[in-house]
């Protein structure tokens, strides 16, 4: 048994302990804690998804009860890329919030290393009922993030947040009750292996759990309809709370991901495939909608929130379609689409910084100074959001779409897809037109001093350069999406890491 696998959870939250205890050292010394943290979160990541990239898979069993009796911790290619992608986006939020978000209220970098706790111990966790611990660990965690600061529309969006997620966590709870009703586990593996040789009688009221589960689910990752809670929140917090929320909508599709391709994978029987009728339909029209709301939004932080909701549909459709090409184009995705909302939300505070009273509001003539900087970061920033050619963004697009050829839904995924780029496009140009051309630099505006300029930038061009090593080395990462996609369509390595008996499980 491998001990580096719990090491992921136990760095952040000792982290945020020792925080907590060393309150009153200078803030300095806090930010320099909190960032080796971080620092050593994403050595550590890059450790084990060096370590899984054979397609191992790692089980550490808590108190060393074997599965299903006791709690397991699982690492296999999935988990270590959501790993790496989450310390990596945390990283350049937390060195952004050393500027100065952390001094808006108390507490900051406890609650981040606490939400990075429950980030990971999403991704690491074999067993459903941990998984809902988990989930309620990092919105604790994002409630106090969210509203750090204070402000009205701040606590209106916040009130929201936490009203509407514990509605889903009692769905939760109902759903977790149900299944182990019926199967008597929640071990995942346990469940995979015990829904194949369930009875009739006792099927559907397991689909029903499985399907409140994809309820939750898709309300963590903002799929149509449950997705009215995220424009709000993202739009209204600090500029590094909202770049970390990018990976939160990515715990509900990598939630979902497990669910279809192990739980009600291709071994459940009867009841395999369970989300077929459901997940595709609904991310088209999450894409749809979230671009949609991107072209009518008025502020820019509103549109990108829109944004992240139209990216969630682009990631799902993928997954949706269910083969190895679509799923590897979805994971090939995921990372991009992550860095490049992180990068943005980045960009839109410090444009909000220099349009003095017209914050990000999309009316011309408003002062900006390094008006000409900042406009080619949002033009970067805008051909990787949008899948323009060359960069990251279009070629997970392009894979996606190469994947549909030949799927019965082909025709509507080419056409959402595509328009949806359009509608992007359009949104963006009309924003960074409205802003950027449109805009002057009164005499009295001074410019922000070099040293200054550079540090505040350096952590947004840090996720811009991430999203352009993506292109540069796109056929590594799509090879190791591809070898992971396939792990997960097989099923077998996972079960039998977990429960190397399994036949004596059923």
């Amino acid at each position: 048994m491998n001990h580096l696998v719990i090491a992921p959870l136990l760095l952040p939250l000792l982290a945020g302990i020792v925080l907590l205890l060393l309150r009153p050292l200078p803030l300095s010394q806090r930010r320099l804690l909190s960032l080796a943290a971080v620092l050593a979160l994403v050595v550590m990541a890059i450790m084990l998804l060096l370590e899984v990239a054979d397609g191992s898979v790692w089980v550490y069993a808590l108190g060393n009860w074997p599965a299903p009796y006791g709690i397991v911790l699982v690492l296999d290619r999935l988990a270590a890329l959501m790993l790496l992608t989450t310390s990596l986006l945390a990283l350049f939020a937390l060195l952004y919030a050393c500027r100065g978000t952390d001094l808006a209220g108390r507490h900051f970098h406890v609650l981040f290393q606490l939400q990075l706790f429950g980030l990971n111990g999403a991704f690491l966790t074999g067993d459903l009922f941990n998984l809902f611990v988990f989930f309620e660990v990092l919105l604790l965690a994002s409630y106090g993030l969210l509203l750090h600061g204070s402000g009205k529309r701040r606590t209106r969006a916040g009130l929201h947040f936490v009203v509407i997620n514990l509605a889903g966590s009692t769905l939760f709870l109902f759903a977790v009750g149900t299944l182990y009703g019926v199967l008597g586990s929640l071990n995942m593996a346990d469940l995979a292996v015990r829904l194949e040789g369930l009875a009739p009688a006792d099927r559907g009221v397991a689909e029903a759990a499985g399907l409140l589960l994809f309820v939750v689910f898709a309300l963590k990752a903002a799929l149509i309809p449950l997705h009215l809670w995220l424009p709000a929140a993202y739009a209204s917090t600090s500029a590094p709370v909202a770049a970390l929320f990018a990976i939160m909508t990515k715990v509900g599709a990598y939630a979902i991901l497990r669910l279809d391709t192990l739980i009600f994978g291709a071994g459940a029987g009867a009841s395999a495939h369970l989300l077929d009728p459901w997940l595709l339909p609904l991310a088209l029209a999450t894409l749809a909608i979230g671009m949609l709301g991107a072209i009518a939004s008025t502020a820019l932080r509103q549109q990108l929130a829109y944004l992240v909701v139209a990216s969630v549909g682009s990631l799902l459709v993928a997954f949706g379609l269910g083969t190895e090409a679509a799923i590897a184009a979805g994971l090939y995705y995921l990372p991009h689409s992550t860095f490049a909302a992180g990068a943005f939300f980045l960009l839109a505070d410090s444009i909000v910084i220099r349009r003095g009273d017209m914050d990000d509001r999309f009316q011309a003539n408003a002062a900006m100074t390094e008006r000409r900087l900042l406009g080619g970061y949002f033009f970067v920033l805008a051909v990787i959001t949008v899948g323009l050619p060359p960069l990251s963004g279009f070629l997970g697009k392009f894979l996606t779409l190469r994947a549909a050829l030949g799927h019965p839904a082909e025709a509507w995924v080419f056409a959402v897809v595509l328009g949806g780029g359009l509608l992007g496009l359009i949104a963006l140009a009309r924003s960074g037109s409205v802003m950027f051309y449109r805009a002057y630099r009164p005499a009295h505006a001074l410019k922000t001093p070099g040293s200054r300029l550079v540090v505040e930038l350096a952590p947004l061009s840090a996720l811009v350069l991430l999203s352009l090593a993506m292109t540069v080395w796109a056929e590594p990462i799509h090879r190791y999406a591809l070898d992971t996609a396939e792990q997960l369509l097989g099923g077998a390595d996972y079960i039998r890491a977990v429960l190397p008996n399994r036949g004596g499980l059923q």
